[in-house]
């Protein structure tokens, strides 16, 4: 009988379709700033301010995931006997 992790795996599919969308958000956000008719300044303003976002956003995502982790998990010395 084998034991299950208890932590939830993301599919194949879910894990590209989060790349996928990830990488036309950004093609996007490049594009339109890439075409924007302003001068180059603010264009690369616009270009930091959205790299800066999606830094944070990242960072975010990694501290929400590390406090659920470490409320989820509990140190209990007799749990596997």
């Amino acid at each position: 009988m084998s034991e299950a992790s208890g932590k939830p795996q993301n599919t194949a599919a879910f894990y590209g379709q989060a790349v996928a969308s990830f990488s036309v958000a950004i093609a996007a956000t490049a594009i339109g700033i890439f075409k924007l008719h302003a001068d180059a300044w603010v264009r690369a303003f616009l270009a930091i301010a959205v790299l800066y976002l999606v830094t944070s956003s990242f960072t975010l995502a990694k501290v929400i995931r590390d406090r659920q982790d470490a409320a989820r998990t509990t140190y209990n010395p007799f749990e596997k006997l």
